[in-house]
């Protein structure tokens, strides 16, 4: 016997949100415009459930759960999929784990079918595991020739301390080089169970199709006796420092940072709109201030991601070595500005069009969708999220922003990357 909540209208299509016996969370989107079924698979198993000195175990799982499954190989798997011309895929994140799909109608449930076999039953074949690992090593060597990646992780390190988000989700060479099979199975068997996954379906299907289809593959997988074991994450102090790394190359990475608000937080509709107004595309302040009319930054943006806990506000500009110190002063004045004067009506408004305008187009298609309704009941908001984050972002006025400016955006972090002489110089001139 299913449970079937009463559905959520959205401005594309009539989200259903049902709960299997089992607990798996079952959201479906009826969408019969195109002859395309999009899936999403959440479990609520990111980096966060990962111990420290095992860091990018999520990340090795995803890369190696479609390398093998209960009776089939990888080579077979990926015959399956790609004789009918879909598309699956696993990936994680900070906060929850996803695999992806993707079919014409008619092949929905031969994919639907494979994806629950991979989800429930992986074999984490030795040679698959250790390919994905040095691939995953590789992939870190090379991120730490790339100045913007090297400055956000000296940042996020100094940010978030012993935080999990401190870490990136790849884990370092260290830990990665640590995780065993056993550790990929053990945290399968920890958090791939029934009562901790949402499958979010849009596309040419009904409810009752959709829902059939999900019980038929996972209908008859129990719980096991144990409960999910609790998450204790450490507090996040703000202590805000500067970070170097000179490095031989022809530009300065500059970045700001502080300790923003999770997406539960009243705190979160304000930030948003801040960084936008800051830093989201041509026409903002950011860029024309610093790009167009000074022409400092090769590139300059300000980003908030969208956090289950609390979420980093960051500004950076690439610049030239000799700009560096000038860089460093007018992202300090232009965040600083946020805390003493209030944005015009005129830059409020424009700044919700901006941030309404993208979401709308950010739901358009199956995929999207799928997506987006998933992603927040995995979070916790519930699918009625679409439909409140709307609200609060049209409700935010210019004392709610110019508040949440001087709550935030006081104190940054600084993170430089850089040749020596330049970035010295900056931290000098700025202290």
């Amino acid at each position: 016997m299913t449970q079937t909540v009463n559905p959520a209208v959205s401005n594309n299509s009539l989200i259903h949100r049902t709960v299997l016996n089992n607990g798996i969370v079952v959201l479906v989107a009826e969408n019969p415009a195109a002859n395309i079924i999009a899936g999403r698979i959440f479990i609520r198993a990111g980096s966060c459930c990962e111990q420290r000195e095992k860091a990018g175990l999520a990340h090795l799982l995803a890369t190696v759960i479609t390398k093998g499954c209960d009776g089939l190989s990888s080579m077979e798997i990926a015959e399956e999929v790609e004789s009918v011309g879909a598309s699956l895929s696993a990936d994680t994140s900070t906060d929850y784990f996803l695999m992806s799909l993707k079919t014409v109608t008619g092949d929905f449930p031969q994919i639907l079918s494979l994806a629950g076999r991979i989800v429930r039953s992986p074999t984490f074949p030795t040679t698959q595991v250790e390919l994905e690992r040095r691939l995953t090593i590789n992939s870190i060597r090379s991120q730490k020739e790339q100045p913007f990646t090297l400055a956000i992780e000296q940042i996020r390190r100094v940010i978030y301390q012993n935080h999990p988000y401190s870490l990136s989700v790849m884990g370092d060479e260290n830990t990665v080089s640590n995780i065993t099979q056993e550790d990929l199975v053990d945290y399968h068997q920890t958090y791939f169970r029934p009562d901790n996954i949402v499958i979010s379906i849009a596309g040419r299907v009904t409810l009752n199709e959709a829902v059939a289809l999900v019980e038929e593959v996972f209908g008859d997988w129990q719980n096991p006796d144990q409960a999910l074991p609790e998450i204790n994450l450490p507090e996040i102090l703000v202590e805000p420092q500067s970070q170097l790394k000179p490095i031989h190359t022809q530009q300065s990475i500059v970045m700001l940072g502080y300790l923003g608000a999770a997406v539960n937080s009243a705190d979160y509709a304000p930030l948003k709109l801040l960084s936008t107004y800051l830093g989201n595309g041509l026409s903002s302040r950011l860029f024309v201030e610093l790009r167009e009319k000074r022409g400092l930054a090769y590139e300059v943006s300000a980003f908030y991601p969208t956090k289950l806990y609390p979420a980093s506000f960051l500004v950076y500009m690439g610049t030239a070595p000799e700009n560096t110190t000038i860089a460093l002063e007018g992202l300090r004045t232009e965040v600083e500005l946020l805390c003493t004067t209030e944005l015009t009506q005129t830059s409020l408004q424009a700044a919700k069009n901006k941030i309404l305008g993208q979401y709308a187009l950010g739901k358009q298609t199956n995929g999207q969708i799928a997506q987006l309704y998933g992603w927040y009941e995995i979070l916790g908001l519930g699918i009625d999220f679409d439909r409140q984050f709307q609200e609060m972002t049209t409700a935010v006025t210019i004392q709610d922003a110019l508040i949440a400016a001087r709550r935030y955006l006081q104190k940054p972090y600084l993170s430089l990357v850089g040749q020596e002489e330049a970035i010295n110089r900056a931290i000098l001139s700025n202290e």
